[in-house]
């Protein structure tokens, strides 16, 4: 049902459907009572033999050619003035964008009822009114507890972030406590990874129960402030507290301590107003009541840097199918006017519509002139004379997931890998699977690169964002050897980097990789898998993942907290 409700045509303005026949009605009525007041007026002059000889035979020609052409061009150009649409097109429009990573508390606490419903769903409600406000920002994701989780590299892609923010709950990082200091630490290390030039800001959403020393917190912050990233705390809960429903084996209870007390976990403000103070950030308390907004606020000042962003889908015009058949109507009676009678001149309307279809039919023209050049340029090796032949062409209106693709491709072959990421995550948004797929595997190849270039955790950062493109690649074509190659070298580097995305802690040293050549951007076309071991492939990433998690936790275990406290 959706695809067939896609081609259902809309119009702008229906009232002009019905104007459009009307309309036509009466040119052709025109025509004829013209028609028939010319024959009167010559039947008066004299005999017809001799009147005939005088004036030119169309004259007195029957006009029913031209009021079917003239009609049929006032009922195609009035269906077109009615603005008809169908189908769907991506909106891009150019506005200021910052990269922006939201640190979520997942811990056992941002489950206390003392917010309705509860905390954690209060927190996650606030981000996704954050996220609707801020539609030209980058977003990253990072779920945090006893440590850290990145769950989405940075990304324009708001329908990624709205699925993490669905799925999110204390099972997500698997550690039970909570640590300010590593989600700050991992969300500096994430933003520095970016190089897009846009101004950058973390910001901290949690109760602030943490069980830390308050200097590990503050230097975490100061190093975000010295690394110029804007620290925003956001605080969740009251200074009543509440208990902690848990679900068991029997049935739900309460969480209680090792002592076997039931827990009130309280919002506490200290560690998010000092890491805020240590920064030179804000801290909004947990009793503002409109969260988002005052966040907004608080990064108002950031100076944002130019980007295309998504600004939804919409139904594509098609005014021009309509357009085209009115002009060729008027540019052929303008061709039988003259032939009829060369004594006979054009009138200058038909004349002014004749000119107007050929400027028409230029248009195209140009426009493919300039893709041909940027295909030439690109076929002859010039890549960075066809990146800004695309880059024209994109600015001229040709705002497609193909022309992006072909600027990012672009870009990447020309030396510029980092601006060309914003550029495939558009691209990456085509409902056309093989767009899709190629800015994907691209986008994966970037990532790869960079994290072979990295050390730490900004290595292992590097390659969970390349597994991720690459996965989302196979899903759009999943028999392809190329991306298959990539996503299991990005896999293998991972792991042997540190792995999962986790961290914000020490990062163990990397293990020695083998040497294995990554596939060059541009795919081509390649044997591929079979349907079974491409979904055997998909299904154990997850798997994997969880397994990598779980080894890094069991050698790199942080501090217990103090009293034995897990929420």
């Amino acid at each position: 049902m959706a695809g067939s409700a896609s081609v259902i045509p809309y119009f702008d303005i229906p009232w002009a459907l019905v104007a459009a026949p009307v309309l036509a009605v009466l040119v052709a009525a025109l025509l004829v009572v013209t028609f028939r007041k010319r024959r009167r007026r010559l039947a008066a002059l004299g005999q017809e033999g001799i009147v005939a000889r005088l004036i030119p035979s169309s004259a007195t020609r029957s006009p029913t050619a031209r009021v079917i052409l003239l009609s049929l061009a006032t009922i195609f150009a009035g269906i077109a003035f009615a603005g008809p649409r169908w189908g769907t097109e991506r909106a891009i429009v150019r506005a200021g964008g910052a990269d922006i990573v939201l640190a979520l508390d997942a811990s056992l606490s941002m489950r206390a009822t003392d917010e309705r419903p509860d905390r954690l769903e209060r927190m996650k409600q606030e981000a996704r009114r954050f996220l609707a406000g801020s539609p030209s920002d980058r977003f990253g994701l990072i779920a945090f507890a006893g440590r850290s989780y990145i769950l989405t590299p940075l990304t324009v892609d708001k329908g990624a972030l709205e699925l993490y923010l669905d799925n999110l709950d204390p099972s997500v990082v698997g550690q039970a406590g909570s640590s300010l200091a590593r989600a700050i630490r991992q969300g500096t290390d994430l933003l520095l990874t970016s190089r897009s030039g846009s101004d950058r800001a973390l910001v901290i959403m949690s109760d602030g129960e943490a069980f830390e020393p308050e200097s590990d917190v503050v230097e975490a912050a100061q190093r975000a402030a010295e690394s110029g990233i804007t620290l925003v705390t956001v605080g969740f809960g009251t200074l009543a507290g509440a208990t902690i429903p848990e679900r068991g084996a029997g049935g739900q209870t309460l969480k209680r301590d090792e002592n076997g007390a039931i827990v009130v976990s309280r919002h506490s403000p200290e560690l998010l107003e000092a890491a805020a103070r240590a920064a030179n950030g804000v801290y909004i308390a947990a009793s503002a009541t409109d969260k988002a907004a005052n966040i907004r606020r608080s990064l108002a000042t950031l100076r944002r840097q130019g980007r295309m962003a998504q600004a939804g889908a919409e139904r594509r015009p098609q005014f021009q199918l309509f357009l085209l058949p009115a002009l060729l109507c008027l540019l052929a009676d303008t061709l039988l006017a003259e032939r009829r009678g060369a004594r006979r001149r054009a009138p200058a309307a038909a004349r002014t519509a004749a000119t107007a279809l050929l400027f028409a039919l230029a248009l195209p023209s140009s426009a493919y002139a300039a893709a041909t050049e940027g295909d030439e340029l690109f076929r002859a090796r010039r890549y960075a004379e066809a990146a800004e032949a695309y880059r024209r062409e994109i600015m001229r209106g040709d705002r497609s997931a193909r022309a992006q693709y072909n600027y990012g491709t672009a870009l990447i072959l020309a030396g510029r890998p980092d601006e060309a990421i914003e550029t495939l995550e558009r691209a990456a948004l085509s409902t056309d699977l093989e767009t899709r797929y190629r800015a994907l595997f691209n986008l994966g190849y970037i990532f790869l690169q960079r994290g072979r270039s990295l050390e730490g955790d900004a290595a292992t950062q590097a390659f969970a964002a390349a597994v991720d493109a690459y996965k989302r690649a196979l899903r759009a074509r999943p028999d392809e050897l190329d991306a298959k190659w990539n996503y299991e070298l990005a896999r293998r580097r991972q792991q042997s980097s540190g792995g999962g995305g986790g961290g914000g802690g020490e990062t163990p040293e990397p293990e020695e990789d083998p040497a294995a050549p990554a596939q060059e951007p541009i795919p081509r076309p390649s044997g591929g898998l079979s349907e079974r071991q491409a979904e055997a492939i998909l299904n154990s990433a997850a798997r994997d993942e969880q397994e990598v998690q779980g080894r890094k936790q069991r050698t790199n275990q942080p501090d217990t907290p103090p009293r034995g406290k897990d929420w």
